[in-house]
């Protein structure tokens, strides 16, 4: 399988560098499997999770809060908001954000800034959700 370099950054470090077969990214329109050869892109990213594939298996995954990619000819660069390794991830932080967030949604008012707060929500709980399923039953 053709591979491609991957660059992961966050504001704080480069996080992932190295030669890939393919990234599965959490797109605000969709989520994004980028090949070898994809058409160049730009594509706003959610809060989700980013799965690096190398040597034809799942080599990393990454909890990331938004962002921006990139898929020039040859490299794919992710700007994360934030982005840490799964296994480096703290989930129970993480729970804390969330009871926060829906704390908080009472008194957020309507309008965007009431859509944006379920949205991130949402998100949140998935990202949530997909670690906890996964210590449970890994796939």
């Amino acid at each position: 399988m053709a591979t491609f370099p991957l660059q992961l950054i966050s504001p704080e470090e480069l996080v992932y560098s190295g030669d890939v077969d393919q990234v599965d990214l959490p797109g605000v329109a969709g989520d994004l499997g980028i090949l070898a050869g994809h058409a160049p892109t730009v594509a706003m990213l959610r809060p989700g999770i980013v799965t690096v594939m190398a040597g034809g298996k799942t080599n990393a995954r990454f909890v990331i809060l938004g962002g921006l990619a990139e898929m020039s000819t040859t490299l794919l660069t992710i700007l994360a908001d934030s982005a840490k390794a799964v296994d480096d991830f703290d989930l129970s932080g993480f729970k804390a954000q969330i009871e926060e967030l829906e704390a908080s949604l009472p008194q957020t008012a309507a309008g965007e800034a009431f859509d944006g707060a379920i949205a991130r929500l949402d998100h949140y709980r998935s990202i949530h959700y997909n670690l906890t399923s996964q210590l449970v039953a890994p796939f």
